[in-house]
């Protein structure tokens, strides 16, 4: 069996009494006391330096928390708990309260979901995806890798699997590959899924993510139902899963188009599976702007147009050049749409809110000569739950709007 756990095994504690203690100041006490997780480097003291990965005692006032320091993130302290510092048996509640939260998709044929996710479910810096027998785990900042050996002896006692890997950064990677073994056996390179009784290929060695976009499952799945009849265009389509959804709810025309080669093979590859003949339909490989530009000039209309475009904005400073890129990204695709038809948008830029995605559909439609209908506005699934003390946790937002003609 090979393992790589020992390169970052938890620090054992050697006088609890001793422990640093990191003093903040009085005003983030309402936000802490609430349960926020973070604390950034600029409200820690000046001059504080602690190794990645050291448990700190953190006190506002006469709050108390226990946190790990980290020394390179804009955050420096991930609060974990406010009652003790964490150990392997507290680490092994979380993830079993997670699994249990998790227990309708079980009951579903979906065989691919998120087991764990970060600060949604108490842990935060830290997420694991399930595909079939095969957890993948992702770790956010240096300081919680720390915890990657409890996290793999808790998932080997809660959740049946023949493997359990981690998902390593492009500097990191051994011959290109994006995941490294941590116990038991690597998936294959073929691995395959179910979602709602959909079949897709899950590459977990080169794929984005952790091999599909497991956030919108249900988003996919509702789109189903809306697309008998119609034609649709799914730009950023990825390895085809939206595509794949309308083409199985009874779409007449399907187009897909995505940037990377890689992805419009896939999705040929996933509509096979499905029993589909991937000849009848289109997988474009192009810049998606591009596209929706020259469908527009050429008057080229569809029933349905969906758009998943990658995050705009990784900083709060980006967040309002990506509601510009949005802004122009959904005028373009609005041209496409034919009277009557329906616009699905979609963002996971956390830096833009639910309510600034609607301002920003609003004044898209005002730029395109029409005005929009939301008729469904959804976020993340289940798996993915978002704490109301911790609102940047909501960073989905998907939205079905009728397109209808100025009146």
């Amino acid at each position: 069996m090979l393992c790589h756990l020992l390169e970052f095994q938890p620090k054992k504690e050697k006088n609890m009494s001793k422990r640093a203690t990191v003093q903040l100041p009085l005003h983030l006490k309402k936000h802490l006391s609430a349960g926020h997780p973070w604390v950034y480097r600029d409200h820690v003291p000046p001059g504080m330096r602690f190794e990645s990965g050291t448990w700190v005692r953190v006190t506002c006032g006469p709050w108390t928390g226990f946190g790990l320091w980290d020394a390179t993130s804009p955050i420096a302290i991930r609060i974990f708990s406010q009652q003790q510092t964490p150990n392997a048996d507290w680490i092994a509640a979380q993830v079993a309260a997670a699994w249990e939260l998790r227990a309708p998709l079980r009951q579903t044929a979906t065989s691919a979901y998120r087991v764990l996710f970060g600060e949604g479910d108490g842990l935060p810096g830290i997420t694991v995806d399930l595909y079939g027998a095969y957890a993948v785990i992702a770790t956010y900042a240096d300081s919680v890798r720390t915890l990657v050996p409890w996290v793999v002896a808790a998932l080997r006692e809660i959740v049946p699997l023949e493997g359990i890997v981690e998902r390593v950064a492009r500097e990191e990677a051994e011959a290109d590959a994006k995941i490294r073994l941590l116990w038991g056996q690597l998936p294959p390179p073929d691995l395959m899924i179910e979602e709602h009784g959909l079949k897709f290929r899950a590459n977990l060695f080169a794929g984005q993510k952790t091999g599909l976009f497991l956030d919108h499952r249900e988003n996919r799945h509702f789109l189903e139902s809306w697309s008998y009849g119609r034609r649709v265009l799914n730009c950023f389509s990825y390895t085809g899963a939206f595509s794949l959804y309308a083409a199985w709810g009874g779409a007449t025309e399907v187009v897909s188009c995505d940037i990377a080669p890689a992805a419009a093979e896939d999705a040929r590859v996933n509509f096979g599976l499905n029993g589909f003949n991937p000849n009848n339909y289109e997988f474009l490989v192009e810049d998606c702007f591009a596209l929706l530009e020259r469908y527009a000039n050429a008057g080229r209309r569809f029933d349905l147009v969906i758009l998943d475009p990658p995050s705009f904005a990784s900083t709060k400073r980006q967040a309002h050049a990506a509601v510009r890129a949005y802004t122009r990204l959904n005028q373009l695709a609005l041209r496409c749409v034919a009277p009557g038809g329906l616009l699905a948008s979609a963002s996971c830029t956390s830096q833009v809110s639910p309510e600034h995605f609607r301002a920003m559909l609003a004044e898209a439609a005002s730029n395109a000569g029409c005005q929009l209908q939301i008729l469904h506005d959804a976020g993340q699934p289940l798996d993915h739950p978002v704490p109301a003390h911790f609102p940047e946790g909501r960073y989905l937002k998907f939205m079905l709007c009728r397109v209808k003609s100025v009146v």
